[in-house]
């Protein structure tokens, strides 16, 4: 493991950018997991059957602890930055995705659309904040 001072200020600014994404994430999916109906609700589904309750479960839980685990990954010191990178391109499909849905029905409203700009907001600062090759 390297010594803090051997990262430069663009990495640490990363790393810490990383390991918001992985706390916001793993609040999320813990939101999820409590109050599956309450979240669905408050981003505009709801939920019917096992098919709709384990869809929510699949996208809302394991794919955001995906993203954690990743984040987090990515942010120990000395990890090579592609994993960042991953993590970024999973971070920014959600918002590429709402956008396209936007171009067909519009702009996701109230707390989606905060959600909305946290995701691409985060991502765009990890893209920023990406080391320079060498």
């Amino acid at each position: 493991m390297l010594p803090s001072w051997a990262f430069s200020t663009r990495e640490r600014w990363r790393r810490q950018l990383l390991l918001l994404v992985a706390l916001a994430s793993s609040l999320a999916a813990l939101a999820a997991l409590l109050d599956p109906d309450r979240v669905a609700a408050s981003m505009g589904l709801f939920l019917v059957g096992v098919n709709g309750y384990s869809q929510f479960y699949a996208i809302y839980v394991g794919t955001r602890l995906a993203i954690a685990a990743l984040a987090l990954l990515s942010a120990r010191p000395g990890e090579p930055p592609i994993l960042g990178d991953i993590t970024t391109l999973f971070l920014l499909a959600q918002p590429v995705g709402r956008l396209i849905a936007a171009t067909v029905i519009g702009l996701p409203q109230g707390l989606l659309l905060i959600v909305c700009g946290v995701e691409l907001a985060c991502g765009l600062g990890l893209l920023v904040l990406r080391p320079a090759t060498r």
